[in-house]
């Protein structure tokens, strides 16, 4: 057993501390406060790394490769759309609102952060992924909120704000940039454990956050255990389904083993940062907690599978056996 452990990727230890700490001791009032702030620096450093990590050929071609984005965005807000819709006959064994914040979860753009974080561990296209990532969440700005339309009917309740644009470019896109125009100087520091560390400690801090923000609401009381349950289950199957379906899809139009990567760890994720904020924004009220829980679930889900997927890569890329207990 304690051999097993060690063989463990730290990180799917890392997010299952967070989460129990979270169900411990949440993040509240002040404290909460400053430790948002510090995700976002953590995120911020994060990207500015992989900015100075990169050749900047490597970032021109990821911004060039047309159809990784093209493919990334339709399992986005094409796919997982048609999955949510097909789901609706869950409806006769589970509440209508846990189905809707089902559906709901389906609708949200992808990760940036963490999809591009298990690209970088999995060694695929880290260009790529920021740009079909960071794309993603821009476009979610406008495809979010016309999906609710059309499937959810949210009517005149829905509203965009443009600032997402703004945050988005002053916290994932500037840093990156950032680091770009000084890797001459840092790139020695970028390629070492400085990025690995930064990754896993991101990560970490994003699910402690986000598991503190249900406990504070109150979010957990409002479902009995065996639907908690059933979410866990159901997400897990998703996620392991949606990482086959990007894998087998993307084989199927050619793409290399890099792209591949980029197009599992980016196209089978929902982002718990942008569709928290985007649901407060179109529903709000008492029906909130209920309509996010899935996508809370399912967020803490897909990374705990995603960072069983990406050390797994990580073994191969690099000559070694994987562990049995993965």
């Amino acid at each position: 057993m304690l051999s097993r452990l060690k063989r463990t990727d730290p990180l799917i230890v890392l997010i299952i501390a967070a989460v129990i700490v979270a169900v411990i001791v949440p993040a509240r009032g002040t404290f909460a406060d400053w430790f948002a702030v510090a995700t976002n620096l953590a995120i911020a450093l994060l990207f500015f790394l992989y900015g100075a990590r990169l050749s900047t050929r490597e970032a021109l071609n990821g911004l060039m490769n047309w159809r990784l984005h093209l493919t990334i965005l339709a399992f986005t807000f094409l796919v997982f759309p048609l999955v949510g819709v097909a789901l609706a006959p869950l409806q006769l064994v589970i509440s209508d609102g846990l189905y809707l914040g089902i559906l709901y979860m389906t609708l949200v753009p992808s990760t940036v952060q963490s999809s591009v974080a298990f690209t970088s561990i999995a060694k695929g296209n880290i260009a790529g992924a920021i740009v079909a990532a960071s794309a993603s969440n821009l476009a979610g700005v406008f495809f979010t909120p016309l999906l609710v339309l059309l499937l959810m009917s949210a009517g005149d309740g829905v509203h965009i704000d443009a600032q997402v644009f703004i945050d988005i470019s002053l916290l994932l896109l500037l840093p990156f940039i950032l680091g770009q125009v000084l890797r001459r100087w840092v790139k020695g520091i970028a390629a070492n454990k400085a990025t690995k560390i930064v990754d896993r400690g991101s990560i970490t801090m994003v699910v402690y956050s986000a598991f503190s923000a249900g406990m504070v609401a109150g979010v957990w009381g409002e479902v009995s255990v065996l639907e908690i349950v059933f979410l866990v289950v159901f997400s897990a199957v998703l996620v392991v389904f949606m990482l086959w379906l990007s894998r087998f899809v993307s084989r199927r139009l050619g793409f290399n083993e890099k792209d591949m990567k980029a197009i599992q760890f980016c196209g089978s994720k929902k982002s718990l940062a942008t569709g928290l904020p985007m649901a407060s924004v179109m529903f709000g009220g008492g029906a909130l907690g209920l309509l996010i829980l899935p996508l809370m679930i399912f967020h803490q889900v897909q990374l705990m599978i995603c960072s069983w997927l990406a050390a797994r890569y990580a073994w191969k890329a690099g000559g070694q056996h994987t562990p049995s207990a993965l």
